[in-house]
């Protein structure tokens, strides 16, 4: 288990907004702060809105997170994140905890029990899958607690919100960025290897529904081939065994779809053994990892898809105050819903909107966020490629 109270360093971000809303009962009325979904910068200006709810809720906030190996933004960027949230918000170190399972169920389960028999007033959950993300909803609907389901939805639960990204849109830019590569690197008659993540993330599940809608078109049509579809996995080394299995099965394989830049990094890694040169095999990712943009910077990987966490750790941190203080999330907030397809229900939902990141954008995007450094990002061979873009 992990405790986090460590923050960031907040970076650069658009305009904020916020208002209140006056509610009455009992024959008064109370401003609510209102903020939308737009709010959340990296100043994390828009949480200081809300101190008069963290001052009127009661009980503990407790965040679990799922792992740190289906990607290192948990502990990275999350946890710091939401740390930063809560605490800009006026809660005290000891009114939240934050954990990472390191991707256990059994440790997701019982971190949650415990979290509620210590005080929790209100879950963040990122469920390492739905079965474990069910167990920990029943018991905390057995317990009178409220849960937000944060990045993944618990499939056949019984939250009261879900606070992600568009994760069809996700899978949208992941299938338009390898049209856009395909045709920028002149891929001719493309074979390619289409990928998934794990199928018991539903996540894995939304960005396939949304490549799909884009690439089996082109399949459907016979300009582009499918040649493989492996079973699916978050693991890298599995990623790269799948990859290499179906590679060895189709020798005129002349691209793959990846669905994060976790599963393509040893991929492209095993691509330059066999001395593929830059520009010649495209490759896509998601999450805009360090290892993933310089993949992107050399001309080994198309681009990634970068979702500014800042903004989800804002938008479930300021879910989270709205259900201790009592009250209903604004609809400025509530932005839209998502299909359990399991309890046929619609979940409230704050749908936040990612981006495709190419060699040009990652100054104005990653850099400019400080999601990456250019420190980071421009060491030994690299620093050529951010000279090439303007990476500084």
């Amino acid at each position: 288990m992990l405790l986090v109270g460590g923050l960031l360093a907040a970076a650069c971000g658009s305009s904020s907004s916020s208002s209140t809303t006056t509610t009455s009962g009992s024959g008064s009325s109370s401003a609510t702060p209102a903020v939308s979904a737009t709010s959340f910068t990296n100043t994390f200006t828009a949480m200081t809105k809300l101190k008069s709810l963290a001052a009127e809720g009661k009980g503990k906030i407790a965040v679990i997170l799922p792992d740190t190996v289906s990607s290192a933004r948990y502990t990275e960027f999350d946890a710091p994140y939401l740390a930063k949230a809560f605490n800009t918000a006026g809660l005290s170190p000891s009114e939240y905890t934050i954990q990472n399972a390191q991707g256990s169920d059994t440790t997701q389960l019982t971190d949650a029990q415990s979290a509620i028999t210590n005080g929790a007033s209100v879950l963040v959950v990122d469920p390492l899958d739905s079965g474990v993300g069910t167990s920990i909803e029943t018991y905390a609907k057995d317990h009178g607690v409220p849960v937000i389901d944060y990045d993944r939805l618990t499939l056949g639960g019984s939250r009261q919100y879900y606070v992600s990204f568009n994760n069809v849109k996700v899978g949208t830019l992941i299938g338009q960025g390898l049209v856009s590569c395909v045709a920028n690197w002149k891929v001719s008659k493309p074979d390619v290897i289409v990928m998934v993540g794990a199928p018991t993330d539903n996540n894995a599940t939304l960005f396939a529904q949304g490549y799909d809608a884009v690439i089996n078109p082109l399949f459907a049509s016979g300009a582009w081939v499918k040649a493989a579809a492996p079973a699916g996995t978050w693991d890298p080394p599995t990623a790269e065994t799948e990859f290499q299995q179906a590679y060895t099965a189709h020798p005129g394989v002349n691209a793959v779809l990846t669905p994060n830049d976790e599963n393509a990094a040893p991929i492209i890694t095993y691509l330059k053994t066999l001395n593929i040169p830059p520009q010649k095999f495209p490759v896509t990712g998601q999450d805009a990892t360090l290892v993933g943009i310089q993949n992107i910077i050399s001309g080994y990987q198309c681009g990634t898809v970068y979702k500014p966490i800042y903004e989800e750790a804002q938008a479930a941190a300021a879910l989270a105050l709205y259900l201790r203080a009592g009250k209903p999330a604004p609809s400025s907030l509530v932005n839209g819903s998502t299909m359990d397809t399991v309890a046929k229900v619609a979940v409230p939902s704050v749908l936040l909107t990612p981006e495709w990141v190419t060699p040009q954008t990652v100054q104005s995007t990653v850099i400019a966020d400080n999601f990456i450094s250019a420190a980071q990002l421009c060491t030994g061979s690299y620093a050529a490629n951010c000279r090439t873009y303007g990476i500084h």
